[in-house]
């Protein structure tokens, strides 16, 4: 049963300004107004983006009045809290285009028949210039000067433009317009999120909270990135998610199944407590893997994932789906030549890493003879027969 502690403790890494105040209120019994927002800058939503959705799901489940909320305004601004430049400036239709596919993908977490969808031009583009210098009153533009990235780049005399400073004023006039009790968003967001506190003290005289969700690493350890390529997308097919989670660092294994789960949080304890015994983190990696491909998907596709990718990958069975490279020759003429890795100097480095196998075993030998017949193994994804 889902309890409104785990609600403020799961992949929750900050609660402003207080969690024992936010806890009262939610055992109070009064329903309140619950906002997550995005802006469709990008058109899909990998694991990592999903975690604070996760969260907005559980506010849902708790009854509360939970709106989903599209920047389709905010995002001809950009936020940059997390950014080292600006961002391009998109339009309008370019907007409207992104956020196709979003509200799908969202509904695989979010159960929108209970949560209001708003976009936030329906207020933010009937604001006059007045009522605009009235709002950016309230903030202090040294305050977002002074943030990390923002600082780096006038420091390094990189262009910061003035319309960036209007972000957080605009994004805490959302929360003052939607009157928000409690604002979900990840540690980037945590500036913004506070402006909308601000809002609410000043204009209404009321108290609102901020609550701050964690981030989930990608397959690499680093965060979650469709620039670093170690995205895991909720759009992905159950093999390729199935996959992508089988690469993930053992390291990693009980934070997936915290955030990237809504398996019971007693559940994810004993998957660590089972791991601290020295159980084989293969085994538990397959478990994760099934459950996320479950709820991403169902529960007949994750069970068929899970077969194709141990006949691929641990039978070695794989020569139905791998591709066919003509070239003989060395080891390394061969590598070379398979178009995912495309230099000598990429091949040569795979092969004295150890990241090739041939038939089963490692070769390092860049001069091994390929005559015909073999299947190559390069890294974790890569599968090749030589005719």
């Amino acid at each position: 049963m889902l309890t409104i502690d785990e609600v403020l403790t799961r992949g929750v890494v900050n609660v402003i300004p207080e969690k024992g105040e936010l806890k009262k209120l939610l055992e109070s019994g009064r329903k309140l107004n619950v906002y997550l927002g995005i802006d469709p800058t990008a058109t899909r939503i990998h694991l990592g983006n999903a975690v604070p959705l996760r969260k907005l799901q559980k506010f849902v489940e708790l009854g509360h009045h939970v709106t989903f909320l599209i920047g389709d305004f905010t995002a001809l601004i950009g936020d940059t809290s997390d950014k080292d430049s600006e961002r391009p400036v998109l339009t309008y239709e370019q907007i409207q285009e992104n956020f196709k596919d979003y509200k799908k993908q969202a509904e695989k977490i979010v159960d929108f028949s209970k949560a209001k969808v708003k976009f936030n031009s329906e207020w933010l583009k009937n604001l006059s210039f007045t009522e605009v210098i009235k709002l950016c009153q309230r903030f202090s533009f040294g305050d977002f000067a002074s943030r990390e990235l923002i600082k780096k780049r006038l420091l390094e005399g990189k262009k910061v433009g003035l319309h960036e400073a209007l972000y957080p004023a605009m994004q805490g006039y959302d929360s003052y317009f939607m009157d928000t009790d409690i604002q979900i968003g990840g540690a980037d967001q945590t500036f913004n999120m506070q402006t909308g506190r601000v809002l609410q003290k000043d204009w209404r005289d009321k108290e609102s909270f901020v609550l701050v969700t964690g981030y989930l690493e990608g397959t690499d350890g680093r965060k979650m990135s469709k620039s670093w390529g170690n995205a895991i997308w909720l759009e992905d097919s159950p093999e390729e998610m199935f996959g992508k989670v089988m690469s993930v660092k053992d390291n990693l294994i009980v934070t997936f199944f915290k955030l990237a789960t809504d398996l019971p949080l007693s559940q994810a304890e004993e998957v660590e407590k089972r791991l601290k015994d020295g159980e084989n983190p293969m085994i538990v990696k397959t478990e994760l893997a099934l459950q996320i491909v479950k709820e991403l998907h169902d529960e007949k596709s994750a069970k068929e994932a899970k077969e194709k990718f141990e006949s691929t990958f641990q039978k070695r069975n794989f020569s139905m789906d791998a591709a066919e490279v003509e070239k003989k020759g060395t080891l390394l003429e061969v590598v070379q030549s398979i178009k995912e890795i495309g230099s000598n100097s990429k091949a040569k480095r795979l092969i004295k890493d150890g990241a090739v196998d041939v038939d089963g075993n490692v070769v390092k030998d860049t001069d091994f003879k390929v005559s015909g017949g073999e299947e190559i193994k390069i890294g974790k994804k890569t599968f090749v027969k030589v005719k």
